[in-house]
């Protein structure tokens, strides 16, 4: 497996705007050594995220936080993907109910599409990518993947997490996403792996 050399960077940007995101980001990169600093506190805009899949909108966020800051980047895009619904919310889970979309109208329109759907065709995934770019205008970024299986439930249940967590079931500890405690989650998520992935493929 390649690893890919970096000059000891002292400090990477967080190409995200979400706080659920950055507060995970945070944690699962907390080992590094680095100063993880989130785009809004540099002053960077959100960049819209014109890709038709993960990772292209993961290279777009990254790329404007890199050019931005002139520091190393690393960008996060995810979303839900409901069987039943042909892959939908996917790249459009955080505002998949329109403009100034909430986690809790999100969840609440994608119950609404699954009114009457049965638990066996109520099968879903969260879907994570992280892009790491070293520069601007790196050629080559590390991308990493990382996929959670489980199902959309009938009723929310947990307090934990963000977003579709309360309504998303893990099937291997027989729970929703939103019932486990944060260092379950995090060796469990798409978000955990695909960091778990990047942390194998470079070296700081």
């Amino acid at each position: 497996m390649q690893t890919f050399k970096v000059s000891n960077p002292k400090k990477i940007v967080l190409a995200s705007g979400n706080l659920g995101k950055i507060k995970e980001l945070q944690e699962l990169l907390g080992g590094l050594g680095i100063s993880i600093s989130p785009q809004g506190d540099l002053n960077i805009p959100d960049i819209e995220e014109t890709g038709l899949t993960f990772v292209e909108n993961a290279i777009l966020k990254a790329r404007n936080a890199s050019a931005l800051s002139g520091l190393p980047a690393i960008a996060d895009d995810s979303g839900l993907e409901v069987d039943y619904l042909l892959g939908a919310p996917g790249i459009y889970s955080a505002r998949y109910s329109g403009d100034g979309a909430t986690d809790a109208s999100n969840r609440e329109k994608l119950l609404t599409a699954l009114t009457d759907v049965p638990i066996g065709q109520r099968g879903a995934r969260y879907q994570a990518v992280i892009v790491y770019l070293r520069h601007a205008e790196d050629p080559t970024p590390i991308i990493c993947q990382g996929t959670w299986e489980g199902s959309i439930t009938f009723e929310h249940r947990g307090t934990h997490g963000f977003g579709y967590d309360p309504i998303f079931y893990v099937p291997e500890m027989t729970c929703h996403a939103a019932e486990l405690d944060k260092s379950t989650k995090h060796s469990l998520s798409h978000r955990g792996k695909a960091i778990a992935h990047f942390l194998q493929q470079m070296s700081l």
